[in-house]
């Protein structure tokens, strides 16, 4: 039986007044009077300059497109273009005011009529795109007026105002609208200007932002490079603001010029089973049973998320609105236990030093070489293969491996977790191509149910079936970790990799001079 604990809070900074620095003319002119300008950035890269095609890196999106929905520290949604919703008793009709005034990069005031063809080429045009399968439930929409839209479900959808945090809005009139968005034009307070992929965005203040006295910079440089340790870098001034790794929050902490803060979600690490084509012995749950007793939790949580990392056995953390303590203080697997793992290889007359484990990792896990000690200190025999981030991806999808020591980042809504372990939820592979028509009734049935309890306890049941069939057990939780050097005033980080939110981000961030 073990305790939850909770993580440590984010350091929050108040920002200083004063009115945004717009155009680059403007940026340049204060550089040339030695006044620091423009906001460095060091994160990961931005995949496609199609906003609606984004397969994850919202870090650098959206201080340049904007969303009806923002995510507030609970996880629960805040108005952010659109002012305020309403939800029908039903849950199959919303019906969102948008903000007056707000404009497009272009100078062209948003509208309803915007609204509807951003969820139109999403739901329609797009293959693949982060929320096209969510909007298949969108069966209708209205714009009463130009301030008013109306989505209309087929069914009621719980994560709908939650998603809509990842629903880019960009003009229709964008470059390549009718294929790929070449150049997103948006309403953020920053304008997509000079992007090299992998490499760097430069992004000059938008001088008609929607939020007076924002945003206080003149300009973001987003540096792309996936630079291992930008800690450095940050620390000798080349960067104000850089995602650092769990093995330099300290130094980080420690140096004068700097300070650590947070994002509010967690990224959680977790050790899956090949489930679309398992080898014997591995098919059998027993035998992956006494793998897991073998697993040190506490030690591999520490290594994949540093001293403020906390173990369990769920999707989600403490402090989730949809974490089960009961369920929590049930894992037998908190603790490791070496000799029950050799107990029950025996009575399933598995002699594991015949028997080859073979491991697929991708090659920043950190906590891989713990795992394959355990592995062997089980007697197993072990084959390792480490891929970069596209190759393990694929080498998942062949099903031809046995065992993944792998994890997945912060997400807007607990759906987006759970929904990959449906038989038809996308990336599959993580989690060994999971095909169990029970687990996808449980899933489907907490997005359905439109009170919030009752859906808690349907997402904890799913999470109990994975658990007790052995797909896949999770072993810890731990917050990214942004380093911020201290003349940067009024940065706050926000639920997931966001950079902008109405009451958090780059925007909001300032330099002494």
């Amino acid at each position: 039986m073990t305790e939850s604990r909770k993580f440590p809070r984010r350091i929050a900074l108040r920002g200083l007044a004063g009115g945004a620095l717009a155009a680059l003319l403007v940026e340049r002119s204060a550089l040339a009077q030695g006044k620091p300008a423009v906001l460095k950035i060091n994160t990961i890269g931005l995949d496609v300059s199609d906003f609606h095609r984004h397969t994850g890196s919202i870090g650098v999106v959206q201080v340049i497109a904007e969303t009806l929905t923002s995510i507030d520290e609970d996880g629960s949604a805040i108005p952010f273009l659109a002012e305020r919703w309403e939800i029908s008793e039903d849950g199959r009709s919303y019906r969102f005011t948008l903000r007056a005034g707000v404009k497009f990069h272009n100078g062209r005031v948003m509208t309803a009529a915007d609204i509807v063809a951003n969820v139109e080429r999403i739901r329609d045009k797009v293959r693949g795109g982060w929320l096209t399968s969510t909007f298949k439930t969108i069966e209708s929409m209205e714009t009463p007026n130009e301030r008013t839209v109306v989505l209309n479900l087929q069914r009621p959808f719980a994560p709908m105002l939650t998603l809509l945090a990842e629903m880019w809005v960009m003009a229709p009139e964008s470059p390549g609208w009718g294929d790929a968005v070449t150049q997103p034009i948006c309403t953020g307070p920053f304008v997509f200007e000079t992007w090299r992929p992998q490499v760097r965005l430069y992004a000059p203040a938008f001088k008609d932002y929607w939020d007076t006295g924002l945003p206080k910079v003149a300009a973001l440089e987003f540096d792309l490079n996936e630079v291992a340790d930008p800690s450095l870098a940050l620390r000798t001034g080349d960067y104000h603001i850089a995602g650092i790794p769990v093995n330099k929050i300290e130094t980080v902490e420690r140096d004068p010029k700097t300070f650590v803060t947070y994002h509010h979600d967690t990224s959680w690490w977790f050790i899956s089973f090949n489930n679309r084509k398992p080898r014997p012995p591995f098919d059998n749950p027993r035998v992956r049973e006494a793998i897991l007793f073998a697993m040190d939790k506490s030690a591999l949580a520490k290594v994949a998320g540093g001293a403020s990392a906390v173990v369990g056995n769920q999707m989600v953390a403490p402090g989730n609105q949809i974490f089960d303590e009961a369920l929590h203080k049930s894992d037998k697997h908190a603790k490791p236990n070496l000799a029950l793992a050799k107990k029950i290889l025996a009575e399933e007359k598995v002699d594991p030093s015949k028997v080859t484990v073979h491991v697929v990792s991708a090659q920043d896990t950190r906590f891989i070489s713990p795992v394959l000690q355990m592995l062997r200190q089980l007697g197993f025999q072990v084959d390792s293969r480490t891929y970069d981030d596209l190759g393990y991806q694929k080498a998942l999808s062949l099903y031809d491996w046995d065992l993944f020591p792998g994890g997945s980042g912060p997400r807007v809504d607990p759906y987006l977790r759970y929904v990959r372990l449906m038989s038809d939820g996308p990336n599959p592979g993580l989690w060994g191509g999971i095909q169990d028509p029970e687990l996808d009734k449980l899933i489907r049935n907490a997005v359905a149910e439109t009170n919030p309890a009752a859906r808690k306890a349907l997402y904890v049941q799913a999470m109990q079936r994975a658990l007790d069939l052995y797909y896949f057990v999770p072993f810890g939780h731990g917050r990214g970790a942004y380093g911020v050097r201290r003349e940067v005033e009024g940065f706050l980080p926000g639920f997931t990799y966001s950079l902008h939110g109405p009451n958090y981000g780059t925007a909001r961030a300032s330099l002494k001079a």
